[in-house]
């Protein structure tokens, strides 16, 4: 705590600092009546050979801002549809902290006769750039109504199991962060957290497959970053949205909210209120085999799962304030509070043949839970020069408590003699974590080619966790043995440099290193137990950008990086399921390490054919302990040995017509894993097959159409096998009254196939499930959009033309 301490007041010292100028190319877009043309692409263009270098849209004034690029000569272009093209003038730029101000631009009209035409076109849904893929959620028909869960979900490469954990391209290990910002949530947590973020906030999703050493190291198969949107018209704008979803088993889910920005002068502030009822549920097959000398087990159980949550609506309000053209600061604050119930209920057979059970359970389990998310940030930014010369700080601190209990009602059946036996148990289950964290970054071109990076961050995690259970047959008495309070700390100390040069007109080359060291003590107070780590760690990056010509360029990159273990996971508490099923942590649970080498072609600045490798030791994963003596199962985490995937990804973009844009994405890969379990080494790989294709189609009547199709084809992680998925989604959108109301009405997993089948097998033993959580439903959503700033004429809003699709 004195490290961070030490840290806090630097920052808060740091942002006294004083005084510069803003760097920036500016202008405005008019036309020949003297009125701004808005939705105009924006390119910044090398004067040397056209290549693209920047690019931008202009607002609903037709202003355009572009942030000042590195020492060079350039000239914009501006491009729309119903308008002839315009260039301006090849200019130098001599240091980076260049601004100027380009006036007014009047574009000419391409043909008189779309006086009264409207032309439309359609904005990227996926844009490919040099580091990272983006995912354009805004103004999408498929957000409408959903939330952040189900939109990442769809995302290309992205896999979420029924529990919440994420892969990306087949791999497991990924980091998720939130404008920029890491969530360090366990997957139920981060779960419920997207759950409760309504798609219509999003603006984006980037996809980081090999981060730089500017980002954590944590994440050893990339990063998920959800841009949330932010205002960029001045005055009051805002939108009110409501929607109805309904997944055809009598569960409906309601949300309805609006946000409200406000922009002026020096103050860009916003506020947001989500209200949200969410139901669902899952349906499911257990089936276990489990042979010991003389004797084999049968287990099959049959499973429905019903939850329902909602709460008090939640609040985002932030503010940024622009002190001067150096400094400026900011802040936000995020709340939500939501509770529910949830049930499970099991039939189990058992017995010791097939079919033929001696023993029936009726296990039913009902949860209660109110889950309290508090979430806030200040941060600060200072332009110490005119040549680009920065400094920005961030201070964070994250709030998580979940209250809840449980009733679990167990009646036992001895099919052969017909009696009934009850077993009436009681958990509750007290759980919060309060994380801090701060950081400094400072960015410095070095002359005309080349620029250092260099940041420090300290963060704090402390977690305390309360868990007892009782029997309650004739009364509360605890039961010792599944009762556990488990206080966790850890802190994270971290240094990153990162440099850049270009070499020539041809070839960039970055090179990173970050330092990691983490301290960690989980204790439990009911045993006793401690167990303490520290360790340090290297994590270097290398990226080699080559510009072959102008319709091919190749990318070479590696980096080192790690997933530590979810706090939840390193718990040993024992989280009960049913009288022969429960999950327990384990606190000595080890960080997986992961070696990532690709090589990446792009073709016509589109086309992009990727090949990747990633070397991974101690493998983090689900292990399911079988103990063929009682038939009982223990899910714990252990680390499995090493893990081997090799993948091979093509994006194929296409515009079939002006108006239908597809987006086409198909991963080759293959995965391994091996564990060593009584003097055998257990052998897990399968070839992978994915394959997803996003068609968006504007219709006559201003009506939009969009078709999602994702085929997964069988899988290996950890331990697990999965069987193949697939999944159809559908939307159409209509919009109203001058663009001001927008209606859609989609449906998800039309044909029921994002169905779970997992298969393992250890030591000849097996353990089977067969999930369905109720993806399927039907979703109407309404949303009103309103403006109460500089006027926007929208009988000039005539394109949103494709911008470009590589830096």
């Amino acid at each position: 705590m004195k490290k961070i301490s030490t840290l806090l007041c630097f920052l808060i010292f740091i942002t006294g600092i004083a005084v510069g100028q803003n760097a920036a190319l500016t202008g405005k877009l008019v036309d020949s009546r003297n009125l701004p043309v808005p939705f105009v692409n924006v390119a910044l263009l090398k004067a040397v050979d056209s290549s693209f270098a920047a690019g931008s849209l202009t607002d609903s004034s037709g202003k355009f801002s572009l942030a000042a690029p590195e020492p060079g000569k350039y000239f914009l272009r501006f491009t729309a549809i119903a308008y002839r093209e315009a260039r301006t003038a090849a200019f130098e730029v001599t240091a980076s902290g260049l601004s100027r101000d380009f006036g007014l631009t009047s574009l000419e009209s391409q043909a008189k006769n779309l006086q009264n035409v409207t032309v439309v076109s359609l904005r990227p849904t996926i844009i490919q750039k040099a580091d990272r893929m983006v995912v354009n959620v805004e103004g999408t028909a498929m957000a409408a109504g959903n939330n952040a869960y189900s939109v990442l979900a769809n995302a290309p490469g992205v896999f979420i199991d029924g529990e919440g954990n994420i892969q990306l391209n087949g791999r497991s290990g990924v980091t998720v962060m939130i404008d920029g910002r890491p969530t360090r949530l366990s997957a139920r947590d981060l779960r419920n957290l997207l759950q409760s973020m309504p798609a219509e906030n999003i603006k984006d999703i980037e996809i980081i497959t090999n981060p730089s050493a500017k980002y954590d190291a944590e994440g050893t198969s990339g990063i998920l970053n959800i841009n949330l949107k932010k205002n960029t018209q001045q005055g009051m704008n805002g939108s009110l949205y409501t929607s109805y979803q309904n997944n055809f088993r009598h569960q409906y889910t309601m949300t309805g909210g609006g946000n409200i920005n406000f922009k002026t002068g020096k103050w860009n502030s916003f506020i947001n209120l989500d209200l949200t009822r969410r139901t669902g549920g899952r349906d499911a097959t257990f089936t276990r085999i489990f042979y010991s000398p003389g004797k084999t087990t049968y287990f099959d159980q049959v499973a429905t799962g019903n939850y329902i949550s909602k709460g008090p609506p939640a609040i985002r309000i932030g503010t940024d304030y622009t002190m001067n053209n150096r400094h400026s600061i900011g802040g936000m604050f995020y709340y939500a509070n939501s509770g529910g119930g949830e049930e499970f209920l099991t039939d189990t057979y058992i017995g010791n043949a097939p079919k033929t059970p001696d023993q029936h359970i009726a296990a039913n389990n009902y949860n209660h839970n109110r889950y309290i998310n508090l979430t806030t940030n200040l941060h600060y930014n200072f332009k110490i020069d005119t040549l680009g010369t920065t400094l920005s700080t961030d201070i964070d601190y994250i709030k998580i408590t979940n209250r809840g209990h449980a009733d679990f009602l167990n009646y036992f059946d001895d099919l052969t003699t017909n009696q009934r036996t009850a077993d009436i148990l009681y958990t509750s289950t007290n759980s919060g974590y309060d994380i801090y964290s701060g950081k400094i970054d400072f960015s410095l071109p070095l002359r005309k080619t080349q620029k250092l990076e260099a940041g420090i961050k300290a963060a704090r995690v402390i977690s305390d966790n309360d868990f007892r259970f009782y029997f309650n047959n004739t009364g509360l008495v605890m039961d010792p043995l599944r009762t556990n309070h488990f206080y966790y700390r850890e802190s994270i100390y971290a240094g990153y440099l990162n440099w850049n040069r270009v070499i020539s007109k041809k070839i960039t080359v970055q090179a990173g290193l970050r330092v990691e060291q983490t301290q960690s003590t989980g204790r439990s107070l009911t045993t006793g137990q401690i167990t303490h780590r520290r360790y340090f760690d290297l994590f270097p990056s290398v990226f080699i950008q080559q510009t072959v010509n102008e319709n091919y360029g190749i990318n070479y990159n590696y980096s080192r990086r790690l997933t530590r273990p979810n706090y939840g996971n390193l718990n040993p508490y024992k989280s009960y399921r049913d009288p022969y099923t429960w999950t327990e942590g384990n606190p000595y649970l080890r960080p997986q390490y992961t070696h990532s080498f690709s090589i990446t072609q792009t073709f016509k600045k589109i086309y992009i054919l990727s090949l990747s490798y990633l070397l991974t030791h101690d493998v983090i994963s689900e292990i399911p302990v079988l103990n063929v003596a009682d038939a009982t199962t223990i899910y714990t985490s252990g680390n499995v040995n090493d893990g081997h995937s090799l993948s091979l990804g093509l994006i194929v973009p296409q515009k079939l017509t002006r108006k239908w844009d597809t987006k086409n994405s198909v991963l080759l890969g293959y995965n391994k894993f091996s564990l060593v379990s009584n003097n055998s080494t257990l052998v897990n790989d399968q070839l992978l097959f994915a394959f997803q294709s996003i068609h968006t189609i504007l219709l006559p009547k201003d009506f939009r159409l969009e078709f999602n199709f994702v085929f997964r084809g069988p899988s290996a992680s950890g331990l697990y096998h999965q069987a193949s998925t697939h999944k159809v989604d559908i939307a159409f959108k209509k919009s109203f009254f001058k663009k001001k109301v927008d209606l859609t009405l989609g449906c998800s997993d039309l044909f029921k196939g994002t169905r779970y089948i997992w298969t393992t097998d250890i030591d000849g033993n097996v353990n089977d499930f067969n999930q369905y959580f109720r993806f399927r439903n039907v979703n109407l959503a309404l949303r009103y959009n309103f403006s109460k700033g500089q006027k926007v004429n929208v009988k000039q809003r005539t394109t949103v033309e494709e911008a470009n699709r590589a830096n």
